[in-house]
């Protein structure tokens, strides 16, 4: 039997706080669609931290 994890979402204020991007910063990678969000309503919009995540690219350093 397998169990399935259930996924977990987060609002744009809360991924901006924890990334340190601005949610406008946020928005506009929605727009440009370098980043997938789900809507629920027509205001409600998340983001899955996996995702917001892979923005975050690693600059190699000298060394």
């Amino acid at each position: 039997m397998t169990l399935k994890t259930r996924r977990q979402f987060e609002t744009l204020a809360r991924a901006a706080e924890r990334t340190g991007l601005s949610t406008r910063t946020l928005r506009r990678r929605i727009a440009v669609g370098d980043l997938v969000a789900y809507r629920n309503g027509p205001r409600v919009i998340r983001l899955d931290p996996d995702d917001v995540d892979r923005l975050m690219v690693r600059i190699p350093t000298a060394g």
